[in-house]
């Protein structure tokens, strides 16, 4: 096996970048990508597999780290007692989104690539990850707290899915309209307090 000439992949990462952020997944080329980085297509196959092993080797560890400090946060207050849980709720969450604004930001490009170009990709399901993810330990709070739906009807594993799906979107918003790292904290504070004084009237009138 011929030896992979040093400083190669740190270029074509570096002309995928670009490739993808302007064109998106779908319509990003390899044969452009490797012009730009003074190499070939099969140069890019023998590292990368195909043109998603690409985006993936970009944009795969930020984003698995994300999830599984996402997961961390929510198991380190469900493993509180109940008591603990209903008087932390707020600024818990509070504290767990400000985390992950702040690890956003350390790896802006791989998120504005996870927002903005995933599309074709593994990764454009990543919000839905989240989401699902949310809507568990939703449930997993609610059991916790004896909290017992009057109407199935209304307070569903559907509803709290849409909820969560709008919460999750509208944090990522920040990607989409650029901006920069102080304006979203503003913004995502005012998230939060939006959504957790919606939830207070759903559980109010539900259960």
């Amino acid at each position: 096996m011929s030896k992979q000439v040093e400083g190669v992949s740190e270029k074509i990462e570096t002309c995928a970048r670009k490739e993808f952020m302007e064109k998106g997944y779908t319509d990003a080329s390899l044969r452009t990508i490797a012009a730009e980085a003074g190499t070939t297509t099969g140069s890019i196959y023998s590292r990368y597999g195909d043109k998603e092993g690409l985006f993936s080797a970009l944009v795969g560890p930020a984003a698995n780290e994300f999830i599984e400090i996402f997961r961390s946060v929510q198991e380190k207050f469900h493993a509180m007692d109940a008591d603990k849980q209903e008087s932390s709720l707020d600024d818990y969450t509070s504290n767990g989104m400000m985390q992950m604004v702040e690890y956003m930001y350390a790896h802006l490009e791989e998120f504005q690539l996870l927002v903005n170009a995933a599309h074709g990709t593994k990764f454009q399901n990543f919000v839905e990850h989240l989401v699902e993810i949310e809507t568990d330990y939703t449930y997993k709070y609610m059991e916790t707290l004896g909290m017992k739906p009057k109407n199935n009807r209304v307070l569903n594993r559907e509803f709290m899915h849409i909820m969560n799906k709008a919460l999750f979107e509208s944090f990522f918003e920040v990607i989409r309209h650029n901006m920069s790292k102080e304006d979203a904290i503003e913004y995502v504070v005012m998230l939060e307090k939006y959504h957790s004084a919606g939830w207070d009237i759903v559980y109010r009138e539900c259960c």
